[in-house]
């Protein structure tokens, strides 16, 4: 690509869900390293819209209501009339769907970059090939690999979120409303995964090992999920008994992101607030079962992967419900996990 050619008004279209759009935060910099002086809009799904608040590198935020004025076909025109009136020069697109290039061929963007993928090549001309290996990197190198084919030039691979201090302050009361008090580390607990059951380690598991955590080091437990896992936050905190508090579906998502940011240690499934976590550089115990953690791992050093890589000869099935019996998660055990974070429980004392 001509890195003369100068562009006022980029506009990127987001990653569609929470994890992913964590992991573009690298491509995001690298967009705004090269064009210091563009004004950069970010199209993004209400859900996801959060991730980029008070981030540096894009300076508006576009809601594409997805299900609302913007569903459907007819919504889609509305979304390409939306987008035409901000006579952007550039748009980036991050999800490789054929309705993303549609729109902002219809927006009459003039420049439209992308990979090209899902035929629609067409509607492309500043087209991006996917390498082979890009399909074996982390998500991080694949938002990267579209920014670097394109011939531009990167910005490293550190992830990037931002909670303000009154988030913080927000999130510390929260907590004391709520009446959690510990002299010991607080332990956040994110028992769910979204797409499906199979990347969730057994909730009696999380049960045994949060009362073990209390007992042993005076932990206090937060369990953080979505509106749809405030049931199974509810069963466990319940089970757990005191010193444990169920978050799931009771916080937006940054007040989310803020109460990750407050904890010593975070035990995860592979999901998206995995990735929030690492992106706060908050030390994690991740429990991986029918996921790569090469493509989709956490990012950051304070992690450590709990996985019985034997276990299933599916294994990594990427599945989004077990075909079988489950052994990829079931096999890991309490007492692993329990050791895993007393080390990284150990590290935060030195």
């Amino acid at each position: 690509m001509d890195q003369t050619q100068h562009y006022r008004r980029i506009l990127i279209r987001a990653a569609n869900w929470v994890g992913d759009a964590v992991t573009t935060t690298p491509a995001l910099r690298a967009v705004r390293r090269n064009f210091p002086d563009a004004r950069i809009t970010l199209l993004a799904k209400p859900w996801v819209a959060p991730v980029f608040e008070n981030n540096p590198d894009i300076d508006d935020i576009m809601m594409y209501a997805a299900d609302g004025r913007h569903g459907g076909l007819g919504g889609m025109l509305r979304l390409a009339r939306d987008v035409r009136q901000h006579r952007f020069d550039l748009a980036i697109l991050f999800p490789n769907a054929f309705s993303a290039a549609l729109m902002v061929f219809l927006a009459g963007v003039p420049q439209r970059m992308g990979f090209t993928t899902d035929g629609r090549g067409f509607l492309l001309n500043l087209r991006v090939p996917i390498r082979p290996q890009i399909k074996k990197e982390h998500l991080i190198d694949h938002y990267l690999g579209l920014i670097a084919d394109a011939g531009f030039k990167t910005a490293g691979r550190k992830l990037a979120l931002a909670i303000s201090p009154a988030e913080k302050t927000t999130a510390k009361n929260l907590l004391a409303h709520k009446g959690l008090t510990t002299d010991g580390p607080l332990v956040g607990f994110n028992p769910g995964a979204a797409f499906g059951t199979a990347k969730r380690w057994p909730a009696e598991r999380f049960i045994e090992l949060g009362r073990r955590l209390i007992d042993e080091q005076g932990a206090g437990v937060l369990i953080f999920g979505g509106p749809g896992e405030r049931e199974l936050g509810e069963q466990i905190a319940a089970k757990i008994g005191l010193g444990s508090i169920n978050l799931s579906g009771q916080t937006t998502l940054r007040q989310a992101m803020a109460l990750i940011g407050a904890c010593n240690l975070f035990v995860t499934n592979d999901s998206g607030l995995m990735h929030v976590a690492a992106a706060l550089d908050i030390s994690q115990v991740v429990i991986i079962g029918p996921t790569n953690p090469i493509a989709t791992g956490p990012a950051n050093p304070a992690s450590q992967l709990v996985q019985v890589a034997d276990a299933c000869d599916l294994s990594p099935c990427l599945k989004p419900e077990c075909p079988t019996d489950h052994v990829c998660m079931t096999a890991v055990t309490t007492e692993q996990v329990l050791a895993a974070a007393e080390v990284a429980l150990d590290r935060k004392k030195i």
